[in-house]
């Protein structure tokens, strides 16, 4: 209860902030603020509440310890949030930009403040993939007291993740789910053993927005004449409103994670995808195996003959 306030100031869009009144001495508290698989590369959030009562002193410094050291975009913001009556969060600044140093983020505070919520982004590192991490949040307060709180240990996920590719038809239409990257047809020329699939666009109403094998029927890529060696037979299988939020990046409760790519099968898959719409999706599975991805629909542009898609990808072996 003691920073029941701060942290419903970090956390919710409804509740205007207000100082807390904390009975006793220094204290802390920590949430964290993210959600879904915490994968490399992307940022893990927390929302760190310090407070002391006013006559017991003022805040002097924050830091985090992480088990394993964050990338070096890791920080620890030195603005403090409320959220005003129009429920946008406000940053007030309470100290200098943070310092990382080995595995600590720090703050110290230059102004008189007995409380605020500090955020805490982790970009997590690639030494961390598949392993686990924990985080130690201290404040230290101008009287010498002192106060930790602990959180994890978090799961790191073996996923990658690439978001908003650009496929355009005839143009940059071959998609690597090895390098999570689109390539124009002469870079398939150059590189046809890391072209997994094919987007193409043709005005018949059922079929319009298409993902393909390289490998599929010719009947099936209409126009299409294939780069030299780009002739993979990749595995298809269309999921029904399965919106990934960390690939929608909307509203959805949904997240695909390590056990999903691990279970999923494709005993019954096709090596095409015809009149693919916006927020559709694609399990994928390549010609060797290794690797195993869900492609995210996020628009489609039948004037531009074009499309922007999400990947999670897993690796298999």
């Amino acid at each position: 209860m003691l920073l029941a306030l701060l942290l419903s100031a970090a956390a919710c869009k409804d509740k205007e902030y207000a100082i807390p009144e904390p009975n006793g001495g220094l204290a802390n508290d920590v949430i964290k603020r993210s959600l879904g698989p915490n994968l490399v590369g992307q940022k893990v959030e927390f929302a760190y509440a310090m407070a002391l009562p006013a006559d017991k002193g003022k805040l002097e410094s924050a830091t985090v310890e992480a088990s394993i050291a964050g990338a070096p975009a890791t920080y620890l913001e030195h603005r403090s949030f409320y959220t005003n009556s129009s429920g946008d969060d406000v940053g007030v600044e309470v100290g200098a930009p943070s310092v990382n140093k080995d595995n600590t983020t720090s703050v110290s505070f230059t102004k008189d403040t007995m409380a605020a919520t500090l955020r805490y982004f982790y970009v997590v590192p690639e030494e961390a993939r598949g392993k686990t991490v924990n985080f130690k949040f201290t404040a230290k307060a101008t009287n010498g007291q002192t106060v930790s709180y602990s959180m994890g240990p978090y799961n790191i996920s073996t996923m990658d993740m690439k978001l908003d590719l650009q496929l355009v038809d005839n143009a940059a239409c071959y998609i690597s789910i090895g390098d999570m990257a689109v390539y124009t047809a002469a870079e398939a020329a150059a590189n046809p053993e890391k072209i997994d699939l094919v987007y193409v666009f043709r005005s018949p109403a059922n079929y319009l927005h298409a993902i393909l094998s390289p490998g599929s029927d010719p009947q099936y890529l209409p126009g299409v004449t294939l780069p030299a060696g780009v002739n993979k037979v990749t595995k298809l299988l269309r999921a029904w409103n399965l919106r990934d939020q960390q690939l929608a990046r909307l509203q959805f409760g949904v997240f695909i994670d390590d056990l999903d790519f691990q279970q999923q099968g494709f005993e019954d898959a096709a090596n095409l995808a015809l009149n693919l719409k916006e927020d559709a999706g694609l399990w994928v599975e390549t010609a060797d195996g290794k690797y195993k991805a869900y492609v995210f629909i996020n628009s489609v542009s039948n004037s531009g003959k074009s499309a922007t898609v999400s990947i999670k990808r897993y690796t298999v072996k």
